[in-house]
């Protein structure tokens, strides 16, 4: 049978099509990760994810999933999608002590550029804050 050349175990979906345990589909898979699905096909056209395709269905599995775990974990420490796809790439073809010490340099960077971006808005919250204070002072000297 097709599907279990592709890979698919004796498994059927809602959509009628067998597909292995532990995969789910591009609506779960949205849900799950509280994700539209033009960011899902986005990750997908540049290369962050590899689902399985049945026709026109998309199916994700355990590799994807924890993919997408670290793309978000990326995403929300300020890493471009680019930064995270090189780093997913090292993972496939060089290993995973490679791969830490590429995290490293990234997370190194990252660091000191989110610290840099702290420090200027303490800065500006301070300002902010003196300003406002000002201006209170204005208002209360002022008679009602």
């Amino acid at each position: 049978m097709i599907l279990r050349r592709l890979g698919f175990g004796p498994f059927v979906s809602r959509a009628g099509l067998m597909v292995e345990e532990g995969f789910i589909s591009f609506k779960d898979m949205c849900a799950r990760f509280d994700v539209t699905p033009r960011t899902l096909r986005y990750y997908e056209y540049i290369e962050l994810l590899s689902p399985k395709k049945v026709g026109r269905s998309r199916f994700y599995g355990p590799r994807e999933l924890a993919r997408m775990k670290l793309i978000l974990r990326g995403r929300r420490f300020g890493f471009s999608l680019e930064d995270i796809r090189q780093w997913l790439l090292v993972y496939g073809q060089k290993g995973t002590r490679e791969q830490y010490r590429i995290w490293i340099e990234l997370a190194d960077r990252q660091y000191a550029t989110l610290s840099r971006q702290l420090e200027e808005l303490q800065t500006v919250l301070t300002e902010l804050k003196g300003l406002r204070d000002e201006t209170q002072d204005l208002l209360d000297k002022m008679e009602p």
